[in-house]
């Protein structure tokens, strides 16, 4: 294992940067469950749900069961994060439990479907921004990263299961409506921290096959300013013409999702037959990946 995992790096805990991401990140997690969630008893998904369910049950303070449910999975992502991981983890959770205790917000709305699209909105930005600064808000992640390591399963099935669980609960607790309004801010939630985490620009695979293929080349390089792969091979196997084939070059470019369209629209203006296929990747670096324009 790398040594890194049994060291902690305290200049990356105490980056300004990361402190910022990570108050900012707890206080909009803070005005999603304070303003929105906690008092229309909506849930969310992992451990923040289960302590609202399990603090609209027992009245033990969502402070207290916050806290103390994620610090088991402390242990967890120290052996399979490192130290500096957990210790911003434990910093992050720290955090929200004194925000929900001393911080005062009123209830936003009663209005189910804004409750739910705007608190899970808030709570996916916030757990995003937790994530951008190297710890996460809520233990449930590293539990399923390890789970999928023992049975194979990713790590949104992991979650997703564990998830259904807990809204099946709610629907028993809360009753079928606020359990079906969960899981709406659930996925609202989901999208916002996708959006956060990866960026607007999430990165893009696009392959081409083309007859035209020099052409499309250029556009591509000397237009966008993209990089390109080559890959050698075959086209044909028709089913009515098996026997038939020939060489081609497979055109790989790694690209932003608000780029994609443009991209694909002038390949179409040079071969409207060109076939496209696209693989969306969680993170790229190196290589020309960004053109900068000059003013």
């Amino acid at each position: 294992m790398d040594s890194n995992y049994h060291t902690i790096n305290w200049k990356e805990i105490f980056l300004p940067k990361n402190i910022i991401l990570n108050l900012t990140g707890v206080a909009f997690i803070t005005l999603a469950l304070k303003g929105f969630m906690i008092p229309n008893k909506f849930l969310d998904g992992g451990i923040i749900g289960i302590s609202i369910l399990v603090h609209e049950i027992s009245k033990i303070p969502f402070s207290l069961l916050v806290l103390f449910l994620n610090l088991p999975f402390l242990f967890l992502g120290k052996h399979l994060l490192g130290k500096t991981f957990a210790i911003q983890s434990l910093f992050t959770f720290l955090l929200l439990a004194l925000s929900m205790t001393f911080v005062e917000i009123d209830a936003v709305t009663s209005d189910k479907l804004l409750i739910a699209l705007f608190g899970g909105c808030l709570i996916g930005i916030g757990m995003g921004l937790c994530i951008r600064s190297g710890s996460v808000a809520d233990g449930v992640e590293i539990l399923a990263l390890l789970t999928t390591r023992k049975i194979g399963l990713n790590v949104s099935e992991v979650i997703f299961g564990m998830n259904t669980l807990l809204f099946l609960t709610a629907a028993w607790s809360f009753g079928i409506s606020t359990a079906l309004y969960s899981i709406v801010t659930y996925f609202a939630a989901i999208k916002s921290l996708d959006y956060v985490t990866d960026g607007l620009e999430q990165f893009t695979a696009l392959n081409i096959i083309s007859s035209k293929s020099e052409l499309i080349k250029s556009l591509i390089v000397k237009k966008f300013g993209k990089g390109i792969t080559i890959i050698k091979g075959e086209r044909g196997y028709l089913p009515n013409n098996f026997e038939v084939k020939q060489d081609c070059d497979i055109i790989v470019t790694i690209v932003t999702r608000l780029e994609l369209l443009r991209i694909k629209e002038a390949i179409s203006t040079i071969d409207p037959n060109a076939f496209m296929f696209i693989q969306y990747i969680k993170e790229a670096s190196g290589g020309v990946l960004r053109q900068k324009h000059k003013h």
